[in-house]
């Protein structure tokens, strides 16, 4: 319960520099999983557009002919 021995200067130049790329690599990851939702989000975008997946598709046999 006593004071606490001081810090020696190089561990806090350490633990700045360490802390500083921990920082950057965080930043870069979130931006990274961002423009890969972009990403995702713009491809389903194009393919839905595309493929109407909401559309019915057409018939594969035409209907009997009767009555003629």
């Amino acid at each position: 319960e006593g004071a606490q021995p001081p810090v020696p200067p190089e561990v806090y130049a350490e633990a700045l520099r360490r802390g500083g790329r921990v920082l950057r690599r965080r930043r870069a990851a979130v931006r990274l999983l961002w423009l890969l939702l972009c990403a995702a989000a713009a491809a389903f975008t194009v393919w839905s557009l595309a493929v109407r997946p909401w559309a019915e598709p057409p018939s594969e046999t035409t209907p009997p002919l009767t009555g003629w």
